[in-house]
Order: C-alpha cells, then sequence, then structure tokens
C-alpha cells in the first residue's frame, strides 16, 4: 500500500501527518498516475477513439515529461474530452487546509489567510478532502476575459471593511488560483485577448501569480493546457509568440482516419433513451452516415478550415434513427430501422454544422443531397457486386417498377420480394437470416437505390416517395 493510499478519515494536520500522507505536486501526481495505468495495461483515456497510435502516446509522453500541453485540431477532434479525461489521471481525493478558497497544500500553504491559521494553530488546523473533479476547471477564451477572471483582482468590499489596500486578505481570488494544486484548462487559446496571454507568463514560467501590480506572490501549483485551431495558432496576429514557446508540448489531434472509427463514436456519443430497445439500425445504414461525413471533409465546397466536426455524424445518426422512431410510432410497427429514404432529413441536422466556401441560397440541401448520393454510392460497392444483381435489373429493363417512400409501411415491403426477381436474392446477401419486415424494407431501398446510384435503374420523385423503373 502506497503512503497516498490512505482513506480520507484525517482531519487535522497532525493526523495525516500520522497517516504518513505525501503530498506531491500535480506533475509528479499525474506522473505517477499514469506510469500505474501503464503497467496495469489499462486504458489510460477510456472513451477515446482513433488516437490510440497517433494523439495519446505524444500527450503521455507529455505527461512523464511533466510539460504543459496545447492541442492543436479543428473543431470536434475530441480535444475538450481529452483534457477533461486528464482528472482520471488525478489522485480520487486530496487534502487541503478546510475552507481554502485556493486549494492550500495542509504542509506548505501558499495564501495568507492559510499562513496565518497554520501559524496560529499548527497541526491541529483542520483539513478537508477534495475530490479530483474539485481540481479542474475550464475556461472558454473570449475576447472580453480579464485578468480579473483569470488571475484575480482587488474585492470592493474587503476594502470597504477596512482591510489595508495593499493586503493579500483584500484579494478576490480568479480561475487559476482557484485550481490551484489541478488541472487549468482554457479552450480557443488564440481568442484570448494579447494582453490576458502575457499575464499567463508568469503562471507558466515561474509558476507564480501577480495581482493588480502588487508584489503578491503565490507560487502556484497548476498544469496548464489548451485547445486551439491550428489556423489561429500559426497566425502570429492571434497569438503572443513567447507564449507559444511556454507550452511544452504541442499536439495535433485529427479526425477518425477509418469509417469504423468513426461508427464507433457515432454508437458512443449518441443520446441514449430507455424506452429504445425496439430500435434497429443495419451496419451499412450506420456506414452511410460516417462516410457522408467523410465526403464532406474531403469536400472543396466546405470550409475545411474550420472542419467538419465528428459531432456532424452524430447528429445525423441521430436525426436518422428519430425519423425511423416517428415512423415506427405512426404504423405501430414493432421495430423502428432507418432507410435510405429518411436520409433527406439529416439536412436539418448536418447543415448547421458546416460553413460553405460560397454562400448561395438553398445550396446546403442542394449539397447534403450530392454527399448522400456520393456515400450510398460508395457503400453500396463495398456490400454488393452488381454482377450479383442481374435478375434485378432484368425484371427493370422488362418493364418492372418498384416505389418506396419514408412513409411507406414495413409490411409492404416483403411484397416486393416476392414481386422483383432476384430481389430477395440480394436482400439476403445483407441480411442473411432477417425476417423482420421493418428490416427488411431498409434492405430493399439499399439495393434499389444502390442500382439508381450505378445508372441501372432510373428513380422518379413521387408524391408519397421514389419510384424505380427502366
Amino acid at each position: 500500500m502506497s503512503v497516498n493510499s490512505v482513506n480520507t478519515q484525517a482531519k487535522t494536520i497532525a493526523q495525516l501527518r500520522r497517516a504518513g500522507y505525501q503530498v506531491l505536486p500535480v506533475r509528479e501526481e499525474l506522473r505517477k498516475n499514469l506510469m500505474a495505468k501503464i503497467r496495469a495495461e489499462e486504458p489510460v483515456f477510456p472513451g477515446i477513439v482513433g488516437f490510440e497510435d497517433t494523439v495519446i502516446p505524444q500527450l503521455e509522453n507529455a505527461l512523464l515529461a511533466g510539460q504543459d500541453v496545447i492541442l492543436l485540431g479543428e473543431r470536434g477532434q475530441a480535444k475538450s474530452r481529452l483534457i477533461r479525461s486528464l482528472t482520471t489521471l488525478l489522485d480520487e481525493f486530496v487534502p487541503r487546509i478546510a475552507g481554502c478558497e485556493i486549494n492550500d497544500n495542509p504542509y506548505n500553504p501558499v495564501c495568507r489567510p492559510c499562513r496565518d491559521l497554520v501559524a496560529a494553530q499548527g497541526d491541529r488546523t483542520e483539513i478537508e478532502w477534495i475530490s479530483r473533479e474539485e481540481r479542474y476547471s475550464e475556461k472558454l477564451a473570449t475576447p472580453d476575459i480579464s485578468i480579473a477572471d483569470l488571475i484575480g483582482e482587488i474585492d470592493p468590499i474587503k476594502v470597504a471593511e477596512g482591510r489595508h489596500l495593499s493586503s493579500e486578505l483584500v484579494i478576490h481570488y480568479g480561475l487559476v488560483p482557484r485550481t490551484n494544486r489541478g488541472i487549468f484548462s482554457i479552450n480557443e487559446l488564440p481568442d484570448l485577448a494579447e494582453r490576458i496571454q502575457v499575464g499567463l507568463f508568469n503562471l507558466m514560467e515561474e509558476r507564480d501569480v501577480q495581482i493588480k501590480g502588487y508584489r503578491i506572490r503565490l507560487p502556484l501549483d497548476v498544469f496548464v493546457v489548451a485547445t486551439a485551431n491550428p489556423e489561429d495558432y500559426t497566425n502570429r496576429g492571434r497569438i503572443v509568440t513567447p507564449l507559444k514557446d511556454r507550452y511544452g508540448a504541442q499536439i495535433r489531434t485529427h479526425y477518425p482516419r477509418t469509417i469504423e472509427e468513426e461508427m464507433v463514436i457515432m454508437d458512443q456519443e449518441r443520446v441514449k433513451f430507455h424506452d429504445e430497445s425496439n430500435v434497429v439500425a443495419p451496419g451499412y445504414m450506420k456506414e452511410i452516415i460516417a462516410e457522408i461525413t467523410n465526403q464532406a471533409r474531403h469536400s472543396n465546397e466546405i470550409n475545411q478550415r474550420s472542419g467538419v466536426s465528428v459531432r456532424v455524424s452524430i447528429a445525423n445518426f441521430e436525426t436518422l434513427l428519430s425519423n425511423a422512431v416517428r415512423r415506427a410510432i405512426r404504423h405501430g410497427d414493432q421495430w423502428a430501422c432507418p432507410r435510405i429514404s429518411d436520409l433527406p432529413y439529416i439536412v436539418a441536422s448536418l447543415a448547421g454544422k458546416i460553413e460553405l466556401e460560397t454562400f448561395e441560397e438553398g445550396r446546403e440541401g442542394k449539397l447534403v443531397e450530392e454527399l448522400t448520393k456520393r456515400a450510398v454510392l460508395r457503400v453500396f460497392g463495398q456490400h454488393l457486386e452488381l454482377g450479383k444483381l442481374e435478375a434485378v435489373m432484368a425484371f427493370f429493363e422488362a418493364g418492372g417498377a418498384a416505389e418506396t417512400g419514408t412513409e411507406r409501411r414495413a409490411s409492404e415491403y416483403p411484397g416486393l420480394l416476392r414481386v422483383v426477381d432476384g430481389l430477395g436474392a440480394a436482400v439476403r446477401l445483407l441480411a442473411p437470416d432477417e425476417t423482420r419486415p421493418e428490416v427488411l424494407a431498409s434492405a430493399v431501398e439499399f439495393v434499389l437505390e444502390g442500382l439508381h446510384l450505378n445508372r441501372r435503374v432510373n428513380c422518379e420523385r413521387t408524391p408519397v416517395g421514389y419510384k424505380y423503373q427502366k
């Protein structure tokens, strides 16, 4: 048992000493717990997908080196989530002097009130235990942030109560001192005004802060981590160069590099409800949603500097499933299963998350349609071969037709399997043992739309859906 594996029964500094507790600097604490996880072969950052061989090893190196970190990446690359998961590397509970605003080390307090308290009471000074979550704070950088917000300010009320203006006792601490012995994160660092960036110099280099020009030294123990968009961070007009030099590690994040990783994130992060046990999503429909995002990330019509967030995939998947649920409720279906004809509804969840290079009224809807067609075509080619669908194509060549639509009842689709030659065999390639009409309806629409996009069958939009014919 390590000296710091004691329980939280100690209530005074004396009891803490008798327990043999050691207070570690936050960097040593992070390093110790990281090393323990690596030795135990435990996931260091559970829930982070796609960074196992790229970002995470670099972040582990920075933590082992005790370096402050900045994560560079476009929006929706799990930067904030990765930073917040750093708290799992903090001890579950640590002691501080009871009531201290800046989490003072019981053995070595730095703020004036705690120094006076320990001087008066010695080892009888009471302590309290704080959780790892209380030792993390986060601030989104905006141009209106002040030094008072981050570092501190003279409290006029305390001055009015009779305290001297130059006394430490009149200070109202900002967010950074209140995160002493913890992790402080600032998102979108370049959005900070230059004078505020300058105010972070001492914190990161000298490990202290100065408040309102008074020579009040607070040797804080803070692990500083930040995020930024690469374009803003490399623009000399948005970031003060000496501040860049303070970060020991600059780590580049990225979007999921495979469709499989994107799908795992979609499943993991989407909103889940307790009553959705009757919702089923075929693998090819998930692939289409992930592929739409992938196509968007390679589209020259979309501003790639701002990025196409993973939240696009998550929101699109949620929208697709919700439309299937809505249809199942209306028709009294037992299962809710998304179809190709549900895809037009994702324009509501996608359009607001992308930035077009040029503005054109109504262009978002057209672009979503184009991205969807390319995605369906690509996924279709990975699941089915046209050579195995000759019987289906022959049916349409002979003048046959088939109608589908988002509001058509699932019970109507099994009939198409009997009418359209070869369609049943094609569906079995996608779902070999499937008998649920809702899932069969999804497979039927996937086959027919794939043939259409491969220019083997024509598709006409009707008031109630789609009509496939030669």
